[in-house]
């Protein structure tokens, strides 16, 4: 079977006939699985199952443009149903990024504007855009968060609900085909770059700082009692807080110790 057809056929294989090393997970309408050349550490395709029960045929979920091309009640039901089952696996990928490397990073939920395979399928992939597999300018420009071949799902569901964009409804290949040439940028701060090997070393090193960033910030938390996303209190008013009936477990009241130290 020609590799184009590579997720078509995933599509029409049962959930349980996959290998588990592939299948992440499945629902009555989608199968979500591993990018088998993901563009980044973390990367799954949200596919619609075949034979199909979200369409008639199965030609319209050939791809974007073939659903778009059709009745958008139905397009926005299943542009909803892949959104969905695509935040399922966004809530994995965080959950993995805390396990392994101590904090969450963007994750991208959307479409390639002209795919390079066949079957409708969503991406799921985390920001970073870190990985062996990406070669070359097609596979940076194809995944780059502004520059437009990538289309975010809120954007296609936008697409679908609002009257004066239905003209975004057709898209037009060569357009956006044209956009893969695009000279290579970081997405991050839109320093130029010549060639892939450079960027990708860049891309590395922002992610580090990223992290740096995170873990400090993580950390500070922890030694002012604050919880992630909750307010940071002053350290006067943990103490003061320490005048109430109900008693503090010694490691509250370490922290709190260390907090005035800092104050």
């Amino acid at each position: 079977m020609s590799w184009m057809k590579a997720l078509e056929n995933y599509a029409r294989t049962a959930p349980e006939e996959l290998p588990k090393d592939i299948l992440l997970s499945s629902t009555e309408h989608t199968v979500t699985v591993k990018d088998a050349y993901p563009k980044a550490m973390y990367h799954y395709l949200v596919l619609p199952r075949l034979p199909s029960s979200l369409v008639s045929s199965s030609s319209r979920i050939s791809s974007l443009q073939s659903l778009l091309s059709g009745d958008k009640e139905d397009a926005l039901r299943v542009v909803k149903i892949l959104g969905d089952d695509a935040e399922l696996a966004k809530s994995h990928i965080l959950e993995e990024m805390r396990k392994k490397h101590g904090f969450e990073w963007d994750v991208n939920i959307g479409f390639h504007a002209v795919p390079s395979m066949d079957h409708l399928h969503t991406h799921v992939i985390s920001s970073d855009l870190i990985s062996p597999a990406l070669k070359n300018k097609k596979h940076y420009n194809s995944f780059h968060p502004t520059l437009g071949f990538f289309l975010h799902l809120n954007d296609v569901l936008e697409w679908l609900t609002e009257e004066k964009l239905a003209g975004k409804l057709h898209i037009n290949s060569a357009k956006y085909e044209g956009l893969l040439k695009t000279d290579l940028a970081c997405f991050k701060c839109d320093e130029p770059f010549k060639q892939i090997p450079r960027l990708k070393e860049h891309l590395e090193d922002e992610w580090k700082k990223e992290k740096r960033t995170a873990v400090k910030q993580k950390a500070m938390k922890r030694v002012h009692g604050t919880d992630d996303g909750e307010a940071q209190r002053p350290a006067k008013k943990t103490k003061l807080a320490s005048t109430d009936e109900t008693p503090r477990t010694p490691n509250k009241l370490s922290e709190a110790n260390k907090a005035e130290s800092l104050a």
